[in-house]
């Protein structure tokens, strides 16, 4: 028995060996030790089996357009409550208002949503624009809040946008956009994570919802965003946020079409680390004077801050030969005009003259203080083109805004010191608010001596107003012509800035307001 089995093992083990590896990974043959190359034989598919098809992996980032993009990673739900339901139909009722969102925010929306993503934040904040400001990157409110994202001033010099005469970083779509991305993660910790509460935080104030949680908790109430007392316009705020993030992620559900935006990159930000003439650096990038500026709406002025920031956004095609042309020409994107000084010039005059700053002139020439003397020469940095080719620019904005008609006839008022606009739109028998209005202004702006504000008024009252030219004559004094016309020396100064004249002179032509029911002219 035992031999019979010791053959039986013999035989086994001579067969395991039939295919054992060699160092070479072949199979070898244990009678001629000689390699024997092996092919792997792909199996046939049986009639009843299918091959699968390998399809492309669909992501958010690989959709060809942004909203379907954002579409795709909306996570917070839509509740079904009557807000919700009011603003999803004024979206619905007002495509036209959706298509020139989508207009505006077509260079900047692939850039927020980039942002957003990086933090890992959830993409209804992209939407936020839409709820502020339309996306209109010059928008500025009734509450003094500026930019795509509508900080106040002191809400955005806490997030580090710098505010003043060149540039106000509030309405820098890049640098705006991280402060609002910063501030909303700092809300959204505050409420333990709860975006409703974050987001009407964002509107109306921290403080303010959390008072209103504090008081629902004293009460035994729900503090679910809807369950709370909050104000009217933070009531819809967030109401207004869902219905639209329910739209963009159900179009064909709702039978209304967005158009589309490019996901890819749309605009770049350069640094040139110099100050540039905004004409001088839209030929940097073959763009016009007026696309460069709508690309940069944080720029007041014809130039970038003097003391930075230099940042541009400009279309990503033009980079290259944007970088090319600022080392090319390096130190050469500001002009400089010599000047001599005349009698009764100052610094602040000179400024005005050429649209800079006196701090700016001083820096130019090296001067310790602001005092200067007849004949002597100044460097002042001016702008290669006339005003008017620097569309966007903060004057132009004004000017425009001023212009608009509001009533039947329009006053000028020059803003002396003691004035607020309470003051003289209660002078003035109008509303402090349209005044502020008029003037692309807040009502709680604060006013600097010498601004010029426009008045508007329809002529009630049964007064029909009329504008008199009068030219002055040999004798004539402000108190007798206001006397003769029926109007105060006050206005009759305001309205030609007479402030500064002791005397009137013979032929001088003066502007006049005149009720022509109460005098005849």
């Amino acid at each position: 028995m035992r031999m019979k089995y010791s053959w039986v093992l013999a035989l086994l083990l001579t067969g395991c060996q039939l295919t054992q590896p060699s160092d070479s990974g072949e199979a070898t043959s244990p009678d001629t030790n000689q390699s024997t190359s092996v092919k792997a034989v792909e199996p046939k598919a049986q009639p009843d089996e299918q091959v699968e098809d390998k399809k492309p992996i669909v992501t958010p980032q690989s959709q060809e357009d942004v909203w379907k993009r954002i579409a795709m990673q909306l996570q917070m739900p839509i509740p079904d409550h009557r807000t919700v339901d009011y603003y999803r139909t004024w979206y619905l009722k007002h495509p036209g208002h959706l298509r020139t969102v989508s207009q505006r925010a077509e260079p900047f929306l692939y850039l927020i949503t980039e942002k957003i993503e990086q933090r890992g934040l959830p993409l209804e904040l992209a939407l936020l624009p839409v709820v502020e400001s339309s996306f209109d990157a010059f928008a500025y409110s009734h509450g003094s809040a500026a930019g795509l994202w509508q900080f106040v001033p002191a809400t955005g010099k806490m997030y580090g946008l710098e505010q003043n005469f060149w540039y106000d970083g509030r309405r820098d779509v890049s640098a705006a956009t991280d402060a609002a991305l910063d501030y909303l993660t700092y809300l959204n910790k505050r409420f333990d994570g709860e975006w409703t509460h974050a987001i009407a935080a964002y509107n109306s104030g921290g403080g303010r919802v959390s008072r209103a949680i504090r008081q629902n908790k004293k009460q035994g109430k729900p503090i679910d965003f809807f369950s709370l007392n909050l104000p009217k316009e933070t009531s819809g705020y967030v109401p207004k946020l869902l219905a639209l993030a329910d739209i963009i992620a159900n179009q064909e559900k709702y039978g209304i079409e967005i158009p589309s935006i490019a996901n890819k990159p749309v605009v770049t930000l350069v640094d040139p680390k110099e100050q540039l003439d905004l004409a001088i650096a839209a030929q940097y990038a073959g763009i016009s004077v007026k696309e460069l500026q709508s690309l940069n709406p944080a720029y007041n002025k014809w130039s970038t801050a003097p003391e930075g920031p230099y940042q541009l956004l400009v279309p990503t095609h033009t980079v290259a030969k944007f970088n090319s042309q600022v080392e090319k020409n390096r130190g050469k994107g500001m002009k400089l005009v010599r000047y001599k000084v005349k009698s009764g010039d100052s610094l602040s005059v000179i400024a005005n003259r050429y649209n800079t700053s006196t701090k700016v002139i001083q820096r130019a020439n090296g001067m310790s203080n602001s005092t200067i003397r007849v004949g002597q020469h100044l460097m002042i940095p001016a702008s290669v083109k006339d005003e008017k080719a620097y569309e966007l620019s903060a004057t132009n904005r004004l000017a425009k805004t001023q212009s608009i008609s509001r009533g039947k006839y329009k006053l000028t008022h020059t803003v002396r010191s003691g004035d607020s606009l309470w003051s003289i739109a209660k002078a003035n028998k109008v509303s402090h608010r349209s005044l502020a209005k008029w003037n692309g202004m807040g009502p709680r702006d604060t006013l600097r001596t010498g601004q010029k504000l426009v008045i508007w008024k329809d002529g009630s009252d049964g007064a029909i107003i009329r504008t008199v030219y009068y030219k002055v004559r040999s004798g004539d004094t402000i108190s007798g012509i206001a006397m003769k016309f029926k109007v105060k020396s006050s206005d009759i100064v305001a309205w030609n800035d007479l402030a500064k004249s002791k005397y009137l002179k013979p032929g001088q032509k003066l502007k006049l307001y005149v009720d022509v029911t109460k005098v005849s002219v």
